[in-house]
């Protein structure tokens, strides 16, 4: 198997002395969305990030990280998370022999996600505050303790996260016209963007694409201008009120004639199952932003046909298993009898 790190070393902050980490990331599907395809009027693709080791797209980033805190002799690695960063990080920490914290915020991160960071040998330290605080601790705690900070903060994280801009433009042969992706705290558009102006550099795609990023309402500071102290939405792996890349992610639209736009609950989780039903493919609920940003826009009158759109699922639906059982009644139990099996199928059909 070759590995992220050995796929895309020339672009990467490596050597021959950086540790050969790996737990299988990168290389995911770029899968083509032709039911959605058909109510959105573009050509679509889906960039399942979900299908990394841990669910999410932050093992491209930690991989990278972690190799080179290894390289510099850390003894102990540190993060704030809303849940994706605390399981990746926990994870590569484990594969490396390092101690691994985790700074989150009481009662706002899945449990999925919870479970991942603890199972892996994480020390969890809950606090009574937002991630944007639990952030700031972080930040402190390592300056001061000596351990790796690992948050997309660290440049070393967005070096392994651009790979994903490098493997669409390999799959595709070309960069999209519109990448679409959800924004939390901006690493990842940011990334993204780094990666594909990288790629053009070398002669690896003549085009750049629009870079399309997309908020929850209740958590977009950078969609409307200002912080917000207590960002609220279902999407907890984007319910981030202080982007640390806010800048990087506001340039990235700009220069790119891309976008920033807010999108409902209610869109979200529309989108959610619509992902899922007509495409086959369960992503947690922050991922199907994008795809509801792409819904809305189409729906207030804008013209999407002729467009390749590729929209970035970040993580996989099992990491929130509790907000898909929100969303559906339970099943009905029936007699253990043919006759009411046969009568349930007739009452679906």
């Amino acid at each position: 198997m070759v590995t992220l790190i050995e796929r895309y070393r020339s672009f990467l902050p490596v050597t021959d002395a950086t540790p050969a980490l790996t737990l299988g990331e990168g290389n995911t599907p770029l899968l083509r969305a032709r039911q959605l395809e058909q109510q959105l009027g573009c050509r679509l693709f889906l960039k399942v990030e979900g299908m990394n080791p841990t669910g999410s797209f932050k093992d491209r980033g930690m991989v990278v990280a972690m190799s080179l805190a290894l390289e510099r002799g850390a003894g102990s690695v540190l993060c704030a998370s809303t849940g994706n960063t605390a399981a990746s990080a926990a994870a590569y920490a484990a594969a490396s022999g390092l101690r691994c914290t985790v700074v989150l915020p009481a009662g706002y991160v899945a449990p999925g996600k919870l479970a991942q960071a603890l199972v892996y040998g994480a020390r969890i330290v809950a606090i009574d505050g937002s991630f944007d605080r639990a952030l700031e601790l972080a930040r402190e705690a390592a300056e001061r303790s000596g351990a790796e900070l690992v948050n997309s903060v660290n440049p070393f994280r967005l070096e392994g996260q651009k790979t994903a801009a490098f493997e669409i433009c390999d799959t595709l042969g070309r960069s999209p016209d519109v990448l679409a992706l959800p924004v939390g705290n901006a690493g990842n558009i940011t990334a993204y963007w780094k990666g594909f102006r990288e790629y053009r550099e070398v002669g690896k795609t003549g085009n750049l694409p629009m870079m399309w990023g997309f908020q929850a309402e209740g958590a977009a500071p950078l969609v409307n201008g200002a912080p917000v102290d207590h960002p609220q939405t279902v999407a907890t792996a984007i319910r981030i009120g202080r982007p640390a890349r806010g800048n990087e992610a506001l340039a990235a639209a700009r220069d790119s004639g891309g976008l920033l736009a807010a999108v409902s609950d209610e869109e979200i989780m529309e989108a959610y199952r619509l992902v899922a039903s007509c495409e086959g493919v369960m992503c947690e609920p922050a991922s199907a932003a994008p795809i509801a940003g792409l819904l809305r826009r189409v729906r207030t009158g804008h013209d999407l046909s002729g467009l390749t759109v590729v929209a970035v699922l970040t993580g996989n639906g099992l990491k929130d298993p509790a907000t898909a059982l929100a969303s559906f009644t339970e099943p009905e139990t029936v007699p253990a009898e043919l006759s009411a099996v046969l009568r349930a199928l007739a009452a679906t059909a």
